[in-house]
């Protein structure tokens, strides 16, 4: 599989509370997580930090043969113990009170992948058919978008638009929403935090998984839209291609 990345402050926040892994070699799968921490400065970047982590270190070790289904609960289960881990660190330290992060986590096979999220980020898939959104926001906006309060385009600028409904690390308990798709060679899973996705199009994301260059050179191309766009939010994407050649360098940040 081939492997982009790529992570950025934006041009307003002082600090990064986005963090992200994608990790190559789990036994023939691919990891990949993005987080958006909440919390303000200091809280939010160990929050996403602190889940990604648990994450990456519950799932480094895969057994090869595992089913469909029982990789959606290692990921489940993955997730869980990263709530557990960012809820008891804010209860031990209350400068980071009420601290949490949103997830996006993928397990990637060869024809497929399952997916668990919590937030606002999202997962992405692209083929022939074009781009879907595999997720869906745990959002103020999208549950009044749902109920036909508002449109889409009332949503792009409400002022409430970055409330959560949900969030990992904010309670003991969390409500983790799993998925699983097929994929093919060629096709292309994206990861993004809200600084991409509040920023960039459906059709320009298209645009630029349609151009003939690298997916890193794709990924970096969408970031810069995004930072053209105003960048007031930290910026991440992670995305994956289905390719037959392998790949190394696991990466955190």
């Amino acid at each position: 599989m081939e492997i982009a990345m790529k992570s950025h402050v934006g041009r307003v926040r002082q600090v990064n509370e986005d963090y992200f892994a994608c990790i190559a070699d789990l036994n023939g799968r691919v990891l990949a997580v993005v987080a958006d921490g909440m919390g303000g400065h200091q809280a939010g970047d160990i929050a996403s930090r602190l889940a990604v982590e648990r994450i990456v270190k519950e799932l480094r070790h895969l057994e090869g043969e595992l089913s469909d289904e029982d990789a959606r609960e290692r990921l489940m289960d993955a997730l869980l113990m990263a709530n557990e881990e960012v809820y008891q660190y804010a209860q031990e330290h209350p400068e980071c009170s009420g601290m949490g992060t949103t997830i996006v986590a993928a397990l990637l096979g060869e024809t497929g992948g399952v997916t668990a999220h919590i937030g606002d980020s999202r997962l992405y898939h692209f083929n022939a058919d074009g781009l879907q959104l595999k997720t869906e926001d745990h959002s103020l906006v999208h549950e009044l978008m749902k109920s036909g309060q508002i449109t889409a385009e009332e949503a792009s600028v409400h002022p409430q638009r970055n409330v959560l409904m949900r969030a990992l690390g904010t309670e003991p308990d969390v409500r983790i929403d799993l998925g699983q798709f097929n994929w093919s060679e060629g096709d292309v899973v994206l990861l993004c935090s809200d600084g991409l996705s509040n920023k960039v199009d459906h059709s320009v994301m298209v645009e630029w998984l349609k151009r003939p260059v690298s997916l890193q050179a794709q990924v970096d191309g969408l970031v810069e839209h995004a930072l053209d766009a105003g960048g007031e939010d930290n910026i991440t994407l992670v995305a994956v291609r289905n390719k037959p050649k392998p790949v190394t360098g696991n990466r955190e940040g």
